[in-house]
């Protein structure tokens, strides 16, 4: 077949049989910060239909780094629960990838124990005050991150991406809206990425020959006051420098711009309904408007943003955001990105790889509501489209 989608291509050490990737989109599905049979399903549902690779969302790489009781949390006793989740995703013929990230100032210290960020700041999502990580901390977290990779090497991944976007902590080291110290991990643009620079060493050490390293990235904040495009440049050049397999080009803050991330609005009557803190549930029901202010959305949103990171840099750019038609994906990669990832059309249907190569579709009924962005920060993340209960009317 011709069409460039469906084409091997090289990761670093690991061959992907296309280049399609379901993207670490939050799938909630880990109860008790443990695997469960329903993630176990889920990803083999992705792979058996046809995506080149798919990844498994938001890992953190110790207790202070969780932001949800159903979030993965990458410690010994995951091993074996992780291992049949490789296995199920190997069996369909698909590689397999893993998210690994600590959430920093977005903590709950009911799960975490401790809310820590690169400066003090206050955290809505808690609500709690973070404190600011101390040198100590910072030490701790990065061997925390080397430990990770070994744990889920030892589960069988394939590839590892590091969360260093979205507002998450070496996101918040590296934004001048989140980092005001004034020690050498703050201040300059090169203080503020050390303490990425410094992740990534021990991450790709402990990765070794054969474990690709991917890096999701922020191409601008998404407000005033945030990184814009010229920061991210050198941050992908640096990168590069270190030897990371591919950098995954994103952007937006979940604690500030929230749908620059995955655009359109947020369904909150959706959010609030699913809530359990009655506190939480009436300001996100009557005020999250205001906070998780609507952009619009269009297929292909970020592509502008990293054709330009994409010219600065050799190694392999991975293209997400917004992405549901074979035209557009066709699009991207003619102009030279070497693999796309895809989320909410996995959502809808884990079959849309598949059903592209066949002709069945050309594009994802998915109708970008973000129901699916509602529902997984309370539970499992469910497209309404497909669902036979909950509030349905609420999505649309």
């Amino acid at each position: 077949m011709n069409n460039p989608l469906f084409t091997e291509a090289s990761l670093g050490p690991v061959i992907l049989r296309n280049r399609s990737i379901r993207s670490a989109a939050f799938e909630g599905m880990c109860p008790g910060n443990k695997v469960s049979e329903e993630l176990i399903r889920y990803h083999s549902a992705v792979a058996a239909g046809g995506i080149g690779m798919t990844t498994v969302a938001y890992a953190a790489v110790s207790r202070s780094g969780l932001s949800f009781p159903h979030q993965l949390l990458l410690n010994n006793e995951a091993i074996p629960d992780l291992r049949k989740l490789t296995a199920s995703i190997h069996r369909e013929e698909a590689a397999a990838a893993i998210q690994l990230g600590h959430c920093g100032l977005m903590a709950k210290k009911s799960l975490s124990g401790v809310c820590i960020a690169p400066s003090g700041k206050f955290n809505l999502y808690g609500p709690t005050w973070a404190k600011t990580i101390s040198l100590n901390e910072i030490s701790t977290i990065i061997r925390d991150f080397s430990n990770a990779v070994k744990i889920v090497r030892e589960a069988g991944f394939d590839v590892v991406e590091v969360h260093a976007g979205h507002g998450y902590l070496i996101s918040q080291f590296l934004s001048p809206y989140t980092n005001k110290r004034s020690d050498r991990y703050g201040g300059s643009f090169e203080n503020r990425s050390r303490f990425m620079v410094e992740v990534m060493k021990v991450v790709l050490e402990a990765a070794g020959s054969s474990t690709a390293v991917v890096v999701k990235m922020n191409l601008r904040d998404g407000f005033r006051g945030g990184m814009e495009l010229d920061e991210s440049i050198a941050v992908a050049k640096l990168l590069e420098n270190e030897g990371v397999h591919g950098l995954v080009l994103s952007g937006g803050f979940v604690s500030k711009a929230p749908m620059y991330v995955m655009r359109g609005s947020m369904p909150v009557k959706v959010m609030a309904h699913y809530m359990k803190n009655p506190w939480m549930k009436f300001g996100t029901r009557y005020f999250g408007n205001l906070l998780m202010k609507p952009e619009p959305f269009t297929e292909g949103y970020f592509l502008e943003d990293a054709l330009k990171v994409k010219a600065q840099v050799k190694i392999p750019v991975i293209y997400v955001g917004g992405l549901k038609s074979k035209e557009m994906i066709d699009k991207v990669l003619e102009l030279g990105f070497d693999f796309v990832q895809i989320a909410r059309a996995l959502i809808h249907d884990p079959g849309f790889i598949n059903k592209l190569k066949t002709g069945e579709v050309v594009k994802s009924g998915c109708q970008s509501s973000n129901y699916c962005i509602a529902r997984m920060y309370s539970g499992q993340m469910a497209c309404y489209q497909n669902e036979t209960d909950g509030p349905r009317e609420m999505g649309r």
